[in-house]
């Protein structure tokens, strides 16, 4: 394990509009606020045609590649995230969710484009102190969340 202590700056709340793409909407608000790192707090709904990564595809043994599902319907949403910076000193939004309707349910990574249906409503709250990083890391081909020196 590796881990690092920060603490608590602003607050931020958003109500994001009709159409407006996750987690693209995040990354570019955390850019104009100078938001380094952070943790997102997310709830609203979620239009047709969004797109989740489910999972990888296990039957690809040399690499990783991502299970996609897109969401045929309207549906309910919430999740849960971090923002971080990632080696171009870009805030990356990694923000997970569940989506769903009449008992049906989706959850996964909001990377492959969740477009917001009517309204989302989002806190973004602001962690200061911490050298973290999302750095490639060469054997997954994944950015993960590493800790530096400022």
């Amino acid at each position: 394990m590796k881990y690092a202590q920060g603490r608590i700056g602003r607050v931020f709340v958003l109500r994001l509009e009709e159409g407006e793409k996750l987690p693209d909407i995040l990354e570019d608000f955390a850019k104009e606020q100078g938001i380094r790192n952070g943790v997102v707090f997310l709830l609203g709904g979620a239009d047709r045609g969004s797109r989740l990564v489910v999972g990888p595809d296990e039957s690809v043994s040399d690499r990783i590649v991502p299970l996609v599902h897109e969401m045929s319907g309207i549906t309910e949403m919430v999740g849960l995230g971090t923002v971080f910076r990632d080696e171009t000193g870009s805030p990356t939004v990694h923000l997970h969710m569940a989506a769903g309707r009449e008992g049906n349910a989706s959850v996964g990574c909001s990377r492959a484009g969740v477009l917001v249906w009517l309204v989302g409503e989002v806190v973004i709250i602001e962690l200061e102190g911490l050298s973290a990083l999302r750095r490639r890391d060469p054997r997954s081909g994944l950015s993960l969340l590493d800790f530096t020196e400022e």
